[in-house]
C-alpha cells in the first residue's frame, strides 16, 4: 500500500478515535449539537479503488461509497439534503471558468439586495448569479484567451449596464500560491488582487491611472505606455 494511501488511513482512524474520545466526554454523540455536517473519507480497502465516506451531523450518520473520495462525499452530503459538490471537468479550449462575487469593501450586502434584481433577471452571457457565502455571485464560463481577459469582460458588462464593481473572486487566502499559468488559481488570486486595488484605491484617492503608473513603475515596465 502506499504511503499517502497509508497516511490517509492513519488519519481516518485517528480521527476516528478522538470522535470517540468526544462522544465520551460530551456524552450521546459523535459531536457536539451545532457544529454542522462533518465528512471523513477514507479508500475502501480490498484493492478496488473505491473509497468510503462517513458523514455525521451529530444526529445521524451516513455511510456511502464510491469510485472517488469526491463522488463519496458528495453522496453523503447529498444524503443530509445538502447540495453535492463535485470537482467539474475543465472548460474547452479558449474558454475560462471563475466566480466573481459582489462584496464592496466596508459594506458587503446580502444576495437578496434590491439592486441585484436587474443582474439576476438577465446576467452577462455564460453566467449564473447564485448566492456565495451569503453574498451575490456570478458563477460564469466565458470565451477568452486567458483568465483576467475573461474576467475583465464580465467586470466591464457588470460596471456599464449595472453601475457594480465586482471585487471579488471568492479567493479566501490570498497569501496563497500556484505557479500554474495564466488560466490556473494563480491567476485567480492575481486578478482578486487587482479587482480589491481597483475598488479601494479610489476610495483613497488613487485614479486608475495612479494604479496602472505605480504597477508599470514597481514591476520595471515604463512608467507610461509608449515611453522608453
Amino acid at each position: 500500500m502506499s504511503e499517502p494511501v497509508d497516511a490517509a488511513q492513519f488519519a481516518f482512524e485517528l480521527g476516528w478515535k478522538l470522535r470517540g474520545l468526544e462522544a465520551v466526554l460530551v456524552g450521546g454523540g459523535w459531536r457536539r449539537q451545532g457544529l454542522g455536517l462533518a465528512v471523513r473519507a477514507r479508500p475502501s480497502g480490498g484493492g478496488g479503488g473505491e473509497w468510503t465516506a462517513v458523514g455525521d451531523d451529530g444526529e445521524r450518520r451516513e455511510t456511502r461509497t464510491a469510485d472517488t473520495a469526491d463522488e463519496a462525499t458528495a453522496q453523503v452530503q447529498e444524503a443530509f439534503g445538502m447540495k453535492g459538490w463535485r470537482p467539474q471537468p475543465p472548460p474547452p479550449p479558449g474558454w475560462q471558468r471563475f466566480t466573481l462575487v459582489h462584496c464592496p469593501v466596508g459594506e458587503c450586502p446580502p444576495y437578496d439586495d434590491a439592486r441585484y434584481e436587474r443582474l439576476k433577471a438577465k446576467p452577462p452571457r455564460g453566467c449564473v448569479a447564485e448566492e456565495i457565502g451569503g453574498y451575490f455571485g456570478l458563477c460564469c464560463e466565458r470565451p477568452g484567451e486567458r483568465m483576467l481577459d475573461a474576467v475583465a469582460d464580465v467586470c466591464l458588462e457588470v460596471r456599464e449596464n449595472y453601475g457594480l464593481l465586482m471585487s471579488d473572486l471568492g479567493i479566501e487566502k490570498l497569501w496563497g500560491w500556484s505557479p500554474d499559468g495564466t488560466d490556473g488559481w494563480g491567476a485567480e488570486i492575481v486578478g482578486q488582487l487587482l479587482l480589491m486595488a481597483a475598488e479601494r484605491g479610489p476610495k483613497l484617492g488613487y485614479s486608475v491611472d495612479d494604479l496602472v503608473r505605480f504597477l508599470r513603475t514597481a514591476a520595471g515596465g515604463s512608467p507610461e505606455p509608449g515611453r522608453p
